[in-house]
């Protein structure tokens, strides 16, 4: 290398007019600037076992998450347009997008530094000499001009030191662009979770009016028997109280409902544009059997490597921290830098682009550090341990996705059996009321018999409503921790 760098500098100050020696010291640069001195990057072993420990019983057949766009994991039109509305409104992801792009422009300007700046540089200076400074004797007035193409400092990166920043900056920008996914699929994530939570609060809220007015008309009926003597004041007081217990539910369910619909305005960045519509469905339509996401298969723990952002963003904040050790290795060497210009010069103004006023000016700079109190090795040492904290970030990021995908498959796997048992008890406790309400009103049961089988199949009612809707949570809690399948070309600049 250096015996190319002293081909390439001339051994004397030159005589002949300088284009090509200059266009021949750019072209040495350029040659020059490949070598760099940061260790080669390697990718640590994943701290986490090779296979899921239970992966459920439908992950043969489910497609990948990888695989699988939002648009096809998310089965219901309404819900696919929420999130579609959250995309182009929500506030914490624009703000994503904007750190992308003030890391794409940071890498820019650093990227810059790798290419030698020309700029057209113009300037004059006039001054008046008094007689005992001037050697003539007298007071004179001197004049200069100078117009041309200069070359700023360009730093020949013998040994990668702007190459190396350079990188670090790529990879800071790369980083920021999987961090920008990670939130696009955490959006879809709440989204969905927020839409589900929504409807699951108006689900109940409409449950709880028809058993409200259902109860309001039971209420009638005992305050008729007891006018005629058939039921006992015990009976009425029963009555009014599992009415009461109704209206109670009926307005926590009110609550919850409102709250819901706040925290999903929040996600989309503005009201739901369907909720008139979904608020009719919702009155047709149970929740729980109207499935919003589909099974999913897990893949293997190392699929997590490539198609989680987050993962991929901690990957890519390590190599910028293994980019930055070449940095500070190179500063321990000499920095040599080149500043020079091509114009006209005249010490007048207006002979000033006539023949014969061509100049031109070269001035090479070399830098050694002899003696800076350590600063060099304490700048080494830093980027040595923030590549050590990097690495240490990546595996917990591993691990933390592990964790996630293995709790989310747990609670899909044991959701679904429970939700099916649930259902069962739904259709059991139904035909308990029916039977109950029959032999109450012919005088065979008692009261007491009647509203425990009214209580037993309404409190089986809302359960069915919650672990079906914690069953499509998770579901989607398990896509979102495998990564999801927002894919995007990415080119960088």
């Amino acid at each position: 290398m250096r015996d190319l760098i002293s081909s390439a500098l001339p051994s004397t100050l030159p005589t002949a007019p300088a284009p090509g020696r200059l266009a021949l010291l750019v072209a040495a640069a350029a040659l020059v600037a490949g070598c760099s001195m940061a260790p080669v990057h390697q990718r640590p072993a994943a701290p986490v076992p090779a296979v899921w420990a239970w992966a459920g019983d439908s992950s043969a057949t489910a497609p990948a998450a990888a695989t699988l766009a939002w648009q096809d994991f998310v089965t219901d039109a309404l819900l696919r347009q929420r999130i579609a509305q959250a995309l182009a409104h929500n506030r914490d992801l624009r703000q994503a997008l904007l750190d992308v792009e003030a890391a794409r422009a940071m890498y820019g300007v650093q990227r810059a530094e790798r290419l030698p700046g020309v700029e057209v540089q113009a300037s004059g200076n006039r001054q008046r000499l008094p007689g005992d400074l001037s050697a003539a004797g007298a007071s004179t007035v001197q004049s200069s001009y100078q117009a041309g193409v200069g070359l700023a400092a360009f730093e020949l990166d013998l040994f990668g030191r702007v190459r190396s920043l350079s990188e670090a900056a790529l990879q800071e920008y790369l980083a920021s662009e999987e961090a920008a996914r990670s939130v696009q699929i955490s959006l879809v994530a709440e989204v969905v979770q927020a839409s589900l939570l929504h409807d699951s609060a108006r689900q109940r809220v409409a449950l709880t009016q028809r058993t409200l007015a259902s109860r309001e008309a039971a209420l009638q009926l005992v305050q008729q028997r007891r006018q005629h003597g058939l039921d006992t004041a015990l009976d009425l007081h029963e009555a009014e109280s599992l009415t009461e217990q109704a209206r109670t539910e009926l307005e926590r369910s009110e609550r919850q409902y409102r709250q819901a619909g706040n925290a999903l305005t929040l996600l989309l960045g503005q009201p739901p544009q369907d909720q008139e519509q979904a608020a009719d469905q919702a009155m047709d339509q149970a929740l729980s059997t109207l499935p919003l996401v589909q099974d999913i298969g897990p893949g293997m723990p190392a699929d997590l490597l490539t198609h989680r952002p987050d993962i991929r963003a901690a990957e890519h904040l390590l190599q910028s921290r293994n980019a930055s050790i070449g940095a500070a290795r190179a500063a321990f060497f000499p920095r040599i830098s080149l500043t020079g210009a091509l114009g006209s010069s005249s010490a007048e103004l207006s002979h000033l682009f006539q023949g014969g006023q061509r100049s031109w000016s070269f001035m090479p700079q070399l830098q050694l550090p002899i003696f800076d109190g350590g600063r060099n090795q304490a700048n080494l040492d830093l980027a040595q341990v923030r590549k050590d904290m990097a690495v240490v970030a990546y595996e917990k990021s591993i691990q933390t996705a592990f964790r996630e995908v293995a709790d989310a498959l747990a609670a899909t796997d044991t959701l679904r059996r429970e939700e099916a048992a649930q259902r069962k008890l739904v259709t059991s406790s139904a035909q308990s009321l029916t039977l109950a309400t029959a032999r109450y009103r012919a005088g065979v049961d008692s009261h007491l018999r009647y509203l425990d089988a009214e209580r037993s199949h309404f409190a089986s009612q809302l359960a069915l409503i919650d672990v079906a809707t914690e069953r499509q949570i998770a579901l989607t809690t398990l896509y979102k921790a495998l990564g999801g399948g927002w894919k995007k070309d990415r080119t960088p600049p």
